[in-house]
């Protein structure tokens, strides 16, 4: 989930530059997300799993206030050894909706989970395609547009969102046409260390960017 993209001014390299020159760059993550349709098909997957989470708990509440309506309804007949048993019951399956609940969507719980198995992936290669642009363009800092609201203005210039984006192999510009990777050996190789070593043509994304 883009929401969970928190890699915010990375500060990469410059240690020892003067403050005076060091240079800056801004990505756009929601921009960058939104061209991978690795992640959109990631979110899909992890609504749906989310989906299916909130209506299996909304069917056993829907099951507990029926419950609940019945003995309300029927307590002032029954003697106090049944009525303490179906309180006890009632107490028992409202505890066993807050355990789900927790399981489900606290934290570390099977959201969380879900999201770690289908969306950091992305978020990871994300991470590593912004940190090697901003080495080879000698960026000191890179800030995120898109979930930082002390950005108040960024120009264009200095946006290496499509470099990014042509790094992991997607063609810019295109996240309304749900971007194919423009060549799926690139795309692999942007994903892959060891080929992206290997290639001469990705050594270096120099040449394609501005």
């Amino acid at each position: 989930m883009r929401r969970n993209l928190l890699f915010l001014a990375l500060m990469l390299i410059g240690v020892a530059t003067p403050v005076w020159a060091q240079k800056y760059a801004c990505v756009n993550t929601d921009y960058i997300l939104k061209s991978i349709p690795d992640y959109t098909n990631a979110q899909k997957r992890l609504d749906k799993y989310v989906s299916d989470w909130q209506n299996e708990l909304s069917t056993k509440m829907d099951n507990l206030s029926a419950l609940r309506s019945e003995y309300e309804k029927e307590n002032y007949l029954l003697p106090e050894n049944l009525k303490k048993k179906r309180l006890e019951e009632l107490k028992e399956k409202e505890a066993e909706i807050k355990a789900l609940q927790k399981q489900r969507f606290g934290p570390g719980g099977d959201m969380d989970k879900k999201s770690a198995e289908l969306i950091k992936p992305v978020q990871d290669r994300i991470y590593a395609a912004i940190e090697r642009v901003a080495h080879e363009k000698n960026f000191a800092f890179v800030f995120d547009k898109a979930a930082s609201s002390t950005v108040l203005f960024a120009n264009k210039k200095y946006d290496i969102s499509d470099d990014v984006l042509e790094l992991l192999g997607y063609k810019p510009g295109a996240a309304n046409d749900m971007s194919v990777p423009a060549d799926k050996n690139q795309h692999q190789r942007a994903s892959n260390p060891e080929m992206r070593q290997q290639d001469p043509n990705t050594a270096s994304p120099l040449g394609r960017m501005r």
